[in-house]
């Protein structure tokens, strides 16, 4: 494990805008600052009700982002829960635009690293009685030679191009690659798949519920959405916002989601919303000791060491003509970190995360191993879309028939998806 709380305070640092809250005592959440999300239709209502504080509109595709004059100091969480009412009965779609992450890492959740991997063959694509498409909210796709020559890869929008190295420390970004990894384990599952792809989270694996909201709203019709990604709520209930903007989608697409990698059963959202499919990840037979479990668990996916494809990317403080991946006497990798003003080895990474490359010795040239409920979703959404390209059949019933209660199940963990 990693110091958690230096992890924290460097992921601040990079995003000033972002704080933490914690209105219930050892369950904190991320949000940005002065800022709060309104459904559409009730954005007019809620603009009055803030005026006094308010600074400025945007409305964006579905909803509003209400952004508050800092002097203010207004505690957007406590703005929020009042605008929404307690219980079921909210009065206003409102939420704090909370920040998401992509799950390799968060809070007390494992300290991995995509490792190198050597070349494996790539997904071939099956026979398929009817075309499907999977769309992918993540950092963005590189090229790959498992992709680069589809039709739907030419389609992919500039803005979606995976962004390696953001902060120019010389060090692959933390969770940089994580888009293309997922696709690989889609495809790999459902070769015969196309993707659609939106860059949602930053190579450091953050991002927050506005830009997830505006990226669905921007997709079109699509059969199924792999969100490897997610959050803790301040107030452990859904982002009404977000939570809106899934249900929209009705019965033509099925929503699958990582269920984080906090180790405990704590909702972890979108995963935990009703109209989700979330999945835990399984370290053999067993649940990963990182992944999250509980109520709202609905399916668990192999989630260590899987293999998949990557970015390329060599380190340029490696020293030349060291091993790929090298390691030391005792089986630890060879990592070597930016080095700080203090000449210490910074092991971590200077974009505030862990450095997914180890910011050292390493090289990847395509392909890499990596740990994380945000790969065992995409698992389950392969599979999901296989069974709607084989089968003929639609979203609901695809996902019926993977996550059948008639097969094996775990507790907290949900229904067992092999692949």
């Amino acid at each position: 494990m990693f110091d958690q709380q230096a992890r924290l305070e460097r992921l601040l640092s990079r995003h000033p805008d972002a704080v933490v809250v914690e209105p219930l005592p050892g369950r904190p959440a991320l949000i940005r600052r002065d800022q709060i999300l309104v459904a559409a239709h009730d954005a007019d209502t809620a603009q009055e009700r803030v005026r006094r504080w308010c600074d400025a509109r945007h409305d964006e595709h579905g909803m509003t982002r209400l952004r508050l004059r800092p002097p203010a100091k207004v505690d957007v969480c406590e703005l929020a829960a009042a605008l929404g009412g307690e219980g079921r009965r909210r009065r206003l779609s409102v939420a704090p635009n909370h920040l998401v992450h992509g799950q390799p890492m968060w809070w007390s959740g494992p300290a991995d690293r995509p490792r190198p991997a050597a070349p494996v063959p790539g997904p071939r694509a099956a026979p398929a009685r009817r075309a499907v498409t999977v769309a992918i909210l993540d950092t963005g796709l590189a090229p790959h030679p498992w992709f680069a020559d589809t039709p739907w890869f030419a389609e992919v929008p500039a803005g979606a191009a995976e962004v390696l190295d953001a902060d120019l420390d010389f060090a692959l970004d933390a969770q940089a690659g994580h888009g293309t990894f997922v696709a690989g384990v889609v495809l790999r599952h459902a070769p015969s798949a196309r993707l659609r792809i939106r860059r949602v989270l930053g190579g450091d694996g953050v991002g927050d519920e506005a830009g997830v909201i505006a990226a669905l709203a921007s997709l079109g019709p699509v059969d199924v959405i792999n969100l490897s990604l997610g959050c803790h709520t301040f107030d452990d209930r859904p982002s009404p916002v977000l939570a809106q903007a899934i249900a929209r989608l009705g019965r033509r697409t099925a929503v699958v989601a990582c269920a984080g990698n906090t180790g405990t059963d704590r909702p972890f959202w979108p995963a935990a919303l009703k109209h989700a499919v979330g999945v835990a990840a399984l370290d053999g037979g067993d649940r990963a000791a990182f992944s999250n479990h509980g109520w709202w668990v609905d399916a668990c996916a192999p989630g260590v060491d899987v293999t998949s494809s990557f970015v390329h990317f060599d380190d340029p403080n490696r020293p030349a003509g060291a091993a790929v991946g090298a390691a030391d006497p005792n089986g630890a990798e060879d990592v070597e970190g930016p080095v700080d003003a203090d000449g210490a080895v910074d092991a971590e990474g200077a974009d505030g995360t862990e450095g997914a490359a180890g910011a050292g010795r390493e090289r990847f040239d395509g392909f890499a191993v990596w740990s994380g409920t945000s790969f065992a979703a995409p698992v389950v959404a392969g599979r999901i879309a296989r069974e709607i390209a084989c089968g003929d059949v639609d979203a609901v019933t695809a996902a019926d028939r993977v996550l059948d209660p008639a097969g094996r199940a775990l507790p907290g963990l949900g229904v067992v998806v092999l692949g």
